[in-house]
């Protein structure tokens, strides 16, 4: 049996997720040996529209993709929400979605509308009051307890770390499972993040190559305190650049066979899908 989420984040350590945007690259991700996944909303964004992270993906989206991963995967999903999509009624409606797609923990932010990538520049943030009526529908609405909230503030880069910090004290009395202070600057901020929650209630550490925020090894960030970590756009990015490396030397050599050391044959990606196992089931179904 798979752990579930809360099982693992009652075991010492920090958990690491790394992010996934599809059912190959969850798949990819359970076989090297993760326990917990990331569901990017800026990697759907990046992945499925060839867009920025600027709040053009759709709830609809973002719960067909989860689906289409846990249906394909055991391991529990951290999945990436937004705004909940609109106002509290919105975010209820999020949550039941998200929640029959089969994830472990739902993600839910304070940004204003149009929201944008945590690490990136002109973001704004709703009243606090109107965050936690956002954050008590949604616990009000998940069918299962074990179905985890998680409340993320981007004050930081709005309003400053103290008030971000602040924020994070009211969503905490909300009744959350877990707390993210986005795009903390330095060290010093994580730290200062880490002592006033870590005893009380699991932190995520989001590392984003090329962000706002110093990024760290997981087990610099366990001793900080940080309970969760996540490594959410890498995945795409790394992609992108393998991409650019085998569309490049295609177009300039016109065959693959200097890229063969480089990537899967035909007969390597069907074991990796478990394409024999799936003929076999077949064969037997079919009589």
């Amino acid at each position: 049996m798979t752990p579930s989420l809360k099982t693992l984040l009652a075991a010492p350590g920090p958990l690491l997720a790394p992010g996934v945007y599809d059912a190959l690259t969850a798949l990819l991700a359970e076989q090297a040996g993760f326990r917990a996944l990331y569901l990017s909303g800026a990697s759907i964004a990046y992945t499925r529209l060839g867009r920025s992270d600027v709040g053009l993906t759709t709830a609809t989206e973002v719960a067909q993709t989860l689906g289409a991963i846990c249906d394909r995967v055991a391991l529990p999903v951290i999945v990436d929400a937004d705004t909940g999509f609109g106002n509290a009624l919105n975010t209820q409606r999020t949550v039941r979605d998200f929640e029959r797609a089969g994830a472990a923990m739902i993600q839910l932010e304070d940004q204003g509308f149009p929201k944008r990538c945590g690490h990136l520049d002109g973001k704004t943030v709703i009243p606090v009051d109107e965050m936690c009526g956002k954050l008590r529908a949604a616990l009000d609405a998940r069918r299962s307890s074990d179905t985890l909230i998680l409340a993320r503030t981007d004050a930081v880069a709005v309003e400053g770390v103290d008030a971000a910090l602040e924020r994070a004290e009211r969503y905490l009395a909300c009744g959350v499972d877990a707390l993210f202070i986005e795009a903390l600057r330095s060290t010093d901020q994580m730290r200062t993040a880490c002592a006033r929650f870590a005893g009380r209630v699991p932190l995520l550490a989001n590392m984003v190559e090329g962000g706002k925020s110093p990024v760290l090894g997981v087990d610099d960030l366990g001793a900080l305190g940080f309970r969760i970590v996540i490594f959410p756009g890498g995945t795409a990015r790394a992609v992108a650049h393998g991409l650019q490396t085998y569309y490049a030397t295609l177009l300039r050599e016109g065959s693959t066979a200097g890229l063969r050391g480089h990537m899967l044959d035909f007969e390597g990606l069907n074991a990796v899908i478990g394409t024999p196992e799936l003929l076999e089931a077949g064969r037997r179904y079919g009589g």
